[in-house]
């Protein structure tokens, strides 16, 4: 993925791209786990790996969303 110094180079239209990809991706991880929780047939290492990569996805829309939506209070 990309590092976050990154989105400071790309511009917004493609950065817009990039963070309703990383949603709809966060919202796939999440419905999995929960899945994989209900069945009660997912190893606790694959859980742990979904929701590190759910949490990394979680920080760059974080980081998208700041950048293009600056805080006006500053």
């Amino acid at each position: 993925m990309n590092a976050p110094g990154e989105i400071s180079m790309k511009n917004d239209d493609v950065l817009r791209v990039e963070l309703e990809v990383f949603r709809r991706e966060h919202r796939d991880l999440d419905d999995a786990i929960r899945a994989l929780q209900d069945r009660g047939t997912a190893d606790q290492l694959t859980l742990q790996r979904l929701k590190k990569k759910k949490l990394y996805l979680k920080d760059k829309i974080a980081l998208i969303e700041d950048r293009l939506l600056p805080d006006i209070t500053a």
